[in-house]
């Protein structure tokens, strides 16, 4: 395939990365204000908004003559993936910080083989068992840490099962389109998963006792900049390029660039966040990166 210059998917996956973590350190800053269904619910309408102008750039159309189990399965995707899974993840973020979630989060790919493997019918490599036990004990490593002194071990562990829930969420919701995503159009198929998604989460705040307060958090002025950046940034210019990525790199090369995030999140957390760097905190990253990478190219 024809690229403007050489490596130039794995650049967009390796900026992907860099990307998605920024975003990630914007919606921790977003969360010290809004609730995080209120951030969720905006940040996905805002990205559905913006990609319908980019389909129609790419001369995509949403209505697509294709049978109405197939939008139901994105829709229902989205609501798994992304309504459940992204308000559990800044959930999880806003009580174990940018670093440790990154850590948790880096259960994905397991998650992705192992539902793979019941789902689908895949099978998984030694190696990838050897990664998925390695990251698995990434996770465990975290229990035992401590956010600046102050995060309790019933907080710590209900962040991590948070975050635990928000990462099997996403990979349910990409394993379960799997199929459809083989012969679909990208653009297509992320614009219908975030229209799902939004719609959803606009219900559940109609219905949610506490909505008044949940829409009352949007109007925060201190977090509406890194709210509307955090969003634009993860949920959209990410998103697109990752697209991008995937289209013009070796899906497993774009895969394993991509999961460089955990280091540029890490990395951010430190220097934006302020968040504390201990030998525990760096011993869980490494165990974390080296299992993501032994699963994707075992």
């Amino acid at each position: 395939m024809h690229t403007p210059f050489p490596y130039f998917g794995e650049t967009l996956s390796l900026l992907t990365a860099i990307i998605w973590a920024l975003a990630v350190v914007l919606f921790k800053k977003s969360g010290e204000n809004v609730r995080p269904l209120a951030l969720n619910l905006f940040k996905n309408t805002l990205a559905a908004t913006l990609f319908i102008p980019t389909m129609l750039i790419f001369k995509e159309t949403l209505f697509r003559a294709v049978p109405a189990g197939d939008y139901f399965l994105l829709i229902l995707s989205g609501f798994i993936g992304i309504g459940i899974g992204d308000t559990l993840l800044f959930k999880s973020l806003n009580i174990l910080g940018a670093g440790l979630s990154a850590i948790i989060v880096s259960l994905y790919s397991p998650f992705i083989i192992a539902l793979s493997m019941l789902w689908l019918g895949e099978r998984l490599t030694l190696l990838q068992i050897i990664g998925a036990i390695i990251i698995v004990a990434a996770v465990l490593i975290t229990t035992q840490a401590k956010k600046n002194g102050q995060l309790g071990r019933k907080h710590l562990l209900l962040g991590i099962l948070y975050g635990v829930i928000a990462t099997a969420a996403m990979a349910i919701g990409i394993v379960m389109i799997k199929p459809l995503l083989n012969k679909s159009p990208l653009l297509w198929a992320t614009e219908v998963r975030l229209l799902g998604a939004s719609t959803s989460l606009i219900l559940i705040t109609a219905i949610h006792p506490q909505r008044r307060k949940i829409i009352a958090s949007l109007k925060s002025k201190k977090s509406w900049v890194y709210m509307l950046s955090g969003s634009f940034l993860g949920a959209y210019f990410a998103m697109f390029i990752w697209l991008a990525g995937m289209k013009y790199a070796n899906a497993s090369i774009a895969s394993a660039l991509n999961q460089t995030s955990t280091l540029f999140v890490f990395l951010f957390a430190a220097l934006i966040l302020h968040e504390s760097i201990t030998p525990r905190k760096i011993f869980a990253l490494f165990f974390a990166v080296l299992g993501s990478f032994i699963v994707f190219f075992g």
